[in-house]
């Protein structure tokens, strides 16, 4: 069974989907859409923009999103029977899969955008990756910090990111390189994604996800929040409204697409960063890439 996923934040580059509007008429009408939805010309940005001009929150989540539904679109044969997105990829695997339309994936994708950035900036809070030590080290020691750190992202085996405020962030780092993480490197974001900080973040995503009409996707989608496949839009609504304050079970969505058939898996977007990952949560899986 062939499985697609999306992958989320930060894998953005300069040029990522030009050669897309070059050669196919369906990506030019759609990054045009893009342009008039988002009021602004992220296509100028996305083709030609600086790495700065790229990090902004409100480029850098719905170019994303383009690039990995775009290439959905005119994936000849897309007839996925599973999908998956890593956190901002998520929205990107709901829209490849007709949960939702276009036009409604980009708004919520540009709100998200902007709740985000605007929660960061309420509270100094940073992210970092941990390497080389177990899930429930990990666990115990956020638990035992005083303040706001909780784990973020479960990547693969060995590798999680946690989050929070910046000092205990940093004291967490300490306390789980003392524990033997191979290392705990705070990493270069600009706010806590996937802890109790972007509250405000979900409150204001959550009404535009309620008013937006989501329907059965043509196959199973497997969330964020608990790891398992959803085609119900009442479940999915609920667990993307959730999505913002929970960890990304990346990891254990991988091992029950494992465990219910998938032995392909293509990454549709820029990078291949999920490719990556999976090879080391299913060694013997087979990963491609398109961008």
């Amino acid at each position: 069974m062939k499985a697609f996923v999306f992958p989320g934040q930060g894998a953005q580059f300069s040029g990522m989907g030009k050669e897309l509007y070059d050669t196919q008429p369906k990506a030019r009408e759609l990054f045009e859409k893009a342009n008039e939805i988002l009021g602004f010309r992220i296509t100028d940005i996305m083709f030609a923009g600086t790495d700065e001009e790229l990090k902004k929150t409100k480029v850098t989540q719905p170019a994303i999103f383009l690039h990995s539904v775009i290439l959905a679109k005119c994936y000849e044969g897309f007839n996925p029977q599973m999908v998956a997105g890593h956190s901002l990829g998520e929205f990107s695997a709901l829209v490849a899969a007709g949960a939702m339309t276009f036009e409604d994936g980009l708004r919520l994708v540009s709100t998200r955008a902007k709740a985000m950035q605007k929660a960061c900036e309420l509270e100094p809070s940073t992210m970092a990756a941990v390497l080389g030590i177990e899930d429930e080290v990990v666990d115990r020691i956020c638990k035992e910090v005083k303040g706001i750190v909780v784990p973020a992202n479960y990547n693969s085996n060995g590798q999680i990111v946690i989050s929070g405020s910046i000092e205990a962030v940093t004291e967490a780092c300490e306390l789980l390189k003392a524990a033997g993480a191979k290392r705990a490197i705070v990493l270069a974001v600009g706010g806590a994604f996937h802890s109790p900080l972007m509250e405000p973040a979900r409150q204001e995503l959550a009404a535009a996800i309620e008013a937006a009409v989501f329907t059965e996707p043509i196959c199973p989608v497997y969330q964020n929040v608990d790891s398992n496949p959803h085609t119900n839009p009442l479940e999915i609504k609920a667990n993307l409204i959730s999505q913002l304050t929970a960890p990304v079970l990346w990891k254990h969505s991988v091992e029950n697409m494992w465990a219910d058939g998938a032995r392909e898996f293509v990454e549709l977007g820029p990078g291949s960063v999920l490719q990556n990952l999976i090879k080391k949560i299913a060694p013997e899986s087979i990963t491609e890439g398109r961008q």
